[in-house]
């Protein structure tokens, strides 16, 4: 099925009661985004159980004691973990998925994604496994073809998987990529605006949004438009997205040129790109609750344990912590790792960290990249 054609002329017929303002901006990027290698073992304050990236774990992990569990993996993007515990992780240029044994060890290559064009921050994205995996074996994957981005689900011995949903305009920069399961079970889906920043303020357009599907690719149930997937608007490009033990959902959102921030995800709500970057109070917008310089940070993936909120940076290179209760965001591994792309909560409650040092932008160490664990 290839639903978002359908969906565009759904919106040529009806607009979503969004307030919109357009405003072209300059769009450059501060996220930071290739040599191969075989895999071995080794701020300023202004969920769903199969995806355990996406859910609130009960205790902090101790950020102090990392465990390597991998090294020498080539761009590391997409995390997501199986019931039994052990890990899927994508490869964004090689569009290879790797399964990591729950405890580390030497990575099996279980599957290639076909039709995969990496290239800038393209290539193979965003991985997420079924909540109901255990009966249906599931697994779903975002990543840039040679047209455009897409969404497919496929199981681990199919090996022509199905797109549920297209037409996400790729560019060179600002794809977005990251999806997760949320609380409800509806897949969430972070798009960037493909360096167009009026299509982040377009509500007929698929770009600059976080989406919420159903597991066939479908506009979901209650969402702010009927027959619409946008579940919010106004990003510039969203790498993140996690759930606290409340349900509330949190938005990672890369700046341009002065503000990375974090936000507490509505529905139906605008974040103001490309009119505003940061705190802005405009009453037509919504704020972050934390904004960094992009400098500190650019960041992308996003996980929650206990009352923390875990932020990876790129060329911040440090992993920021949040806390959710109330305090100042804290950063922690500066430096020590490079480049941090991916965060996410095991089942186990363990921590996991993937770098990005090979991306491009990065400068390698011996070991890159690698996958961290934190007990």
């Amino acid at each position: 099925m290839k639903f978002a054609g359908a969906w565009h002329r759904w919106a040529m017929r009806t607009r979503l009661l969004f307030a919109t303002a357009g405003a072209a901006m300059l769009t450059a990027c501060s996220s930071g985004e290739p040599a191969q290698s075989t895999p071995r073992a080794e701020a300023t304050l202004p969920s769903a159980p199969a995806v355990a990236s996406a859910t609130a774990a009960a205790k902090a992990p101790d950020l102090s004691k990392p465990q390597t569990l991998v090294t020498g993996l080539d761009v590391p993007w997409g995390l997501a973990f199986l019931p039994d515990g052990s890990a899927l992780v994508g490869e964004r240029d090689k569009g290879d998925i790797l399964q990591i044994p729950v405890g580390g060890g030497d990575p099996k290559k279980v599957y290639q994604m076909p039709g995969v064009d990496s290239g800038g921050e393209g290539g193979l994205l965003g991985l997420a496994v079924d909540p109901s995996y255990r009966e249906n074996k599931l697994v779903y994957a975002y990543f840039t073809g040679s047209n455009d981005n897409r969404i497919v689900k496929f199981t681990l011995d199919d090996k022509s998987p199905q797109v549920i949903f297209d037409g996400i305009t790729k560019g060179s920069r600002h794809n977005g990529g990251r999806i997760a399961f949320g609380p409800d079970g509806m897949l969430y889906v972070g798009t960037g605006d493909a360096s167009d920043g009026e299509q982040s303020q377009d509500p007929k357009d698929v770009n600059g949004k976080i989406l919420r599907l159903t597991t066939d690719g479908r506009p979901a149930p209650g969402n702010p438009a009927a027959g619409s997937p946008v579940w919010s608007m106004g990003h510039r490009n969203v790498q993140g997205m996690a759930w606290d033990a409340d349900k509330k959902m949190y938005g990672i959102e890369f700046g341009q040129d002065t503000w990375d921030e974090v936000n507490v995800i509505e529905p139906g709500k605008n974040y103001g790109w490309p009119t505003v970057e940061g705190e802005a109070g405009d009453a037509r917008f919504v704020d972050p609750i934390v904004q960094w310089k992009t400098d500190d940070a650019s960041p992308s993936g996003a996980a929650i344990a206990g009352d923390t909120l875990y932020v990876a940076a790129l060329k911040g290179q440090r992993l920021w912590t949040v806390p959710l209760g109330g305090g100042a965001p804290k950063a922690a591994l500066t430096g020590e790792y490079g480049r941090l792309r991916t965060v996410a909560v095991a089942p186990d409650g363990a921590l996991w960290l993937t770098t990005s040092n090979r991306d491009g932008r990065g400068d390698p160490a011996d070991g890159d990249d690698r996958i961290l664990r934190f007990s």
